[in-house]
């Protein structure tokens, strides 16, 4: 591992500090384990229409974001977030990223993390020392299932039978907890990270783990590496009820899609940019939500691109619908877009990635590059063969 050259402070947006975008203002609402209400859903979706362009989008993190703000308008969101209780603290609000198994306590896992990301959320909220973590610094519990251990969390619990391992950077430390002492070892991780580190945002920019003195002695087990996603569909929980598991093209909701959400008991954003919608006795469907295997969308993700983003030298979203529709999305490892070489969004584990440069798109696989074109369809078609490669 190595340190990169931090020279600022983390500018990781949230919503008391709103990002200047080319299309207005943009911000970010955590939502720990990825969980609202229909209500707070509804509360979200009057923010968008009012302030903002009438849209939510869905990061991979399992948060959402605010576009095409007006200035001036931080006041009044900050005021209708709190209300709704999506923003319980001005002083934390940017460090409460906490990934939770998305079905957890509903079937499967060894455990039911729900409580714990409650419990989690609000000792970081309680610690002034915590403010100080990095808005890109990242909790994740996973319930043994591995949806979410592999998505790229600073601090992690992982499921195990009789408790949870302490995982650091992807690693498990040797470090073990009970569930009633699993949030304490993960906050004293934090505090670690806090006091050894000179300018970097995330564990695994640190030299040397050692340094954190969060070492244990148990037999290390295998974390994975690759998310396991919830498939798309109606799913079964144990209780007798069902979930709606479905994708979001492009992590985009839009006002129809928003307005059925307001009727929900509960919604699970998922890092995949998909939506869960769980306990549900009758299985209506749900408009924006894609439930089909064979869609194609399955595993496509994108930056925001053109015009969101003055960075992107393209309009990603457009050319990565169209290479979907010529069948180049079906099969093999996910598939990101990115306008740029920041690669805004990109999926945590092994994925393909085209990228746009000045020459072109290039489709690489980990740091390979695989093609590289100015041809849309020359471009889809080196996607489809990378995915059948791996």
């Amino acid at each position: 591992m190595s340190s990169p050259s931090r020279t600022g402070p983390d500018r990781c947006p949230g919503t008391l500090r709103v990002h200047a975008a080319a299309d207005g203002g943009l911000a970010r609402v955590r939502l720990p384990g990825g969980t609202l209400s229909g209500a707070q859903a509804g509360a979200l979706a009057d923010a968008s229409r009012d302030l903002g362009d009438g849209h939510l989008e869905l990061t991979s993190r399992a948060n959402v974001q605010i576009r095409g703000l007006r200035d001036g308008v931080e006041g009044e969101l900050s005021e209708r977030l709190h209300d709704a209780g999506l923003l319980p603290s001005f002083t934390h609000e940017r460090v409460r990223n906490i990934l939770a198994s998305v079905l957890s306590g509903r079937d499967g896992g060894f455990a039911d993390v729900r409580p714990l990301v409650n419990e989690l959320d609000a000792e970081l909220c309680a610690d002034p020392e915590l403010a100080g973590l990095p808005g890109r610094f990242l909790f994740a519990l996973d319930d043994g299932r591995g949806d979410v251990i592999a998505q790229g969390a600073d601090v992690a619990l992982y499921g195990i039978e009789g408790g949870f391992a302490l995982v650091l950077a992807g690693r498990d430390s040797g470090r073990r907890a009970s569930p009633a002492g699993a949030v304490a070892l993960m906050v004293e991780a934090a505090r670690a990270f806090l006091r050894v580190r000179d300018g970097e945002w995330r564990l695994n920019e640190l030299d040397d783990l050692g340094a954190l003195g969060m070492g244990g002695d148990a037999e290390r087990v295998a974390v994975p590496e690759t998310v396991r996603r919830v498939p798309v569909g109606v799913l079964p929980q144990s209780d007798g009820r069902a979930a709606v598991s479905g994708l979001v093209p492009f992590g985009r909701l839009g006002p129809d899609a928003l307005g059925e959400l307001r009727a929900c008991g509960e919604i699970i954003v998922t890092p995949w940019r998909g939506l869960v919608i769980p306990d549900l006795t009758d299985v209506p469907d749900f408009h924006g939500l894609v439930t089909a295997p064979s869609s194609g969308w399955e595993g496509l993700t994108s930056c925001a691109g053109r015009p969101g983003c003055a960075k992107s030298l393209t309009d990603v979203r457009a050319d990565a619908a169209r290479v979907r529709e010529a069948g180049a999305a079906d099969g093999g490892p996910p598939v990101h877009w990115a306008g740029c070489e920041r690669r805004c969004g990109r999926p945590a584990d092994r994925h393909v990635a085209v990228v746009a440069t000045p020459g072109g798109y290039e489709v690489r696989l980990g740091d390979e590059v695989r093609a590289r074109s100015h041809d849309l369809t020359a471009t889809a078609a080196a996607v489809a063969t990378t995915r059948r490669s791996t």
